[in-house]
């Protein structure tokens, strides 16, 4: 790893962590072997050091950005583990939905409902929205 990569990986790892979590970035860390290590490290310096750490959008509008791009790719388990982030990041649950109903005009109804589902399940997990019975 280069020099600049370093100092891009210090840079991403507590931003990555205190959107994602400690636990969930530590964990990821802590399982990593030599192989996914590469992956890891590469994560946190392009998409948190220099990505997430660049000051010109704030972090609540980067989690609804992700929120959107991730529907349109149909990343479900990167959507739930978004949607938690957004919610570290302030973003509010009609936000969240706002972006999600946005994302599915612009990506489909398939791409739409798989989105809500996976938001869904993390923010009744989180205690944001109540679970129905």
């Amino acid at each position: 790893m280069s020099n600049g990569d370093e100092v891009l990986f210090e840079k991403g790892m507590p931003i990555r962590r205190e959107v994602l979590g400690a636990e969930y970035v530590d964990a990821s860390m802590s399982k990593a072997d030599d192989f996914m290590m590469a992956f890891q490290r590469a994560t946190t310096s392009i998409a948190w050091g220099w990505a997430w750490g660049d000051p010109t959008l704030s972090r609540k509008t980067r989690s609804l950005l992700n929120l959107a791009m991730l529907t349109a790719l149909g990343r479900t388990p990167e959507i739930k583990l978004h949607v938690k982030g957004a919610l570290n990041n302030g973003v509010t649950v009609e936000e969240i939905k706002a972006t999600l109903l946005h994302a599915t005009a612009y990506c489909g109804i398939p791409a739409g409902l798989d989105a809500f589902k996976a938001a869904h399940e993390v923010l009744v997990a989180e205690g944001a929205l109540p679970g129905k019975k």
